[in-house]
């Protein structure tokens, strides 16, 4: 290294080890490299690699995920904060990480998306961050709400912010605040989803099960509901619950019970529900998106069946 002291390769190890091999320009000229010698970093078969402009990683091969979000960071500038499906990789919402990572920074400073970095300017900088390490990512509501606005697809809406309120990672009072608070432009199809999340449906299966209830004009059920018997013993929770016929209804899938520990549960939840007198019914995605008309006729049925019958005595608590 040019015009390095050993007090100034000491620092540069300092920071790479901080920042998982990546370092911006002036960092390492602050610290004795000079452009000469970073150049000669980065040239075809060096030792380090350009990730993002100004930005380097002190290796060869393909970056992680942390060192990706820390190349954006650092070419955020101060203060930059990953949002968005970045933020949600990280905090354990969603597994699958970004190609792109959404990063905001304050609206008063000049940068332009490039490469993996997507950059948002915005007057509402989070007052609160989670840190890990040198990188920062927003709260979880701050980060599904992002989200949310940048996508098309309601379905994926409803499948990660159904499933980040089921799982406890946030809860619908925050999401509700974040959407008063955020941009309206984007905030339609969130607002829908938090509109059927506060009624107790938690994934993407249930909301098209709603919309099959709705549209086939049926009684709306109770998504959720916590049913215990008058001792107050917990039963179960079914995806819906129609008190007045004693009738649950669920959505079952491989899709969403993924382990066949999670399948033997929901049969074990079906025989303790037809112990108390339920009448438990059972409908897999494909059949309320091919057969909907059957799977109707199918609850109709079972509703007129339960109500011909003195009403079980079953307690009933709403979603959270």
């Amino acid at each position: 290294m040019a015009r390095s002291t050993r007090l100034d390769q000491a620092a540069l190890r300092t920071v790479l080890g901080s920042q998982h091999g990546v370092i911006a320009r002036r960092q390492a000229l602050a610290r004795g490299m000079t452009d000469d010698a970073l150049a000669h970093q980065i040239r075809p078969g060096g030792r380090w690699q350009r990730l993002l402009p100004g930005t380097y990683l002190a290796l060869t091969g393909t970056p992680t995920v942390e060192q990706k979000e820390m190349a954006v960071l650092l070419y955020a500038g101060p203060g930059g904060v990953l949002s968005g499906p970045a933020a949600l990789h990280h905090l354990g919402i969603i597994r699958q990480p970004p190609a792109v990572f959404d990063v905001l920074i304050p609206a008063a400073r000049q940068r332009q998306s490039v490469g993996f970095a997507a950059v948002h300017r915005t007057t509402r900088m989070p007052r609160l961050v989670i840190l890990a390490g040198e990188r920062q990512f927003v709260p979880p509501a701050r980060a599904l709400a992002d989200m949310a606005r940048s996508l098309t697809d309601l379905g994926e809406i409803r499948a990660v912010i159904g499933g980040a309120v089921q799982k406890g990672h946030c809860t619908l009072p925050l999401l509700t605040d974040e959407l008063s608070q955020g941009p309206t432009w984007g905030s339609a199809r969130l607002r829908r989803v938090l509109d059927e999340v506060s009624t107790g449906v938690r994934s993407a299966a249930e909301s098209d099960f709603r919309d099959l209830i709705l549209r086939a004009k049926l009684p709306e059920p109770m998504f959720n509901a916590r049913l215990h018997d008058p001792a107050g013993a917990f039963i179960a929770i079914p995806d819906a619950w129609w008190p007045d016929a004693g009738v649950a209804a669920e959505v079952d899938s491989r899709e969403w019970h993924l382990t066949p520990q999670d399948w033997e549960r929901t049969m074990q939840r079906h025989a303790t529900m037809s112990r108390h007198g339920i009448i438990a019914l059972h409908f897999t995605p494909r059949q309320i998106r091919v057969s909907s008309q059957n799977v109707v006729t199918t609850i109709a049925g079972a509703l007129n069946t339960g109500r011909a019958r003195p009403r079980l005595p079953i307690q009933a608590k709403r979603a959270a």
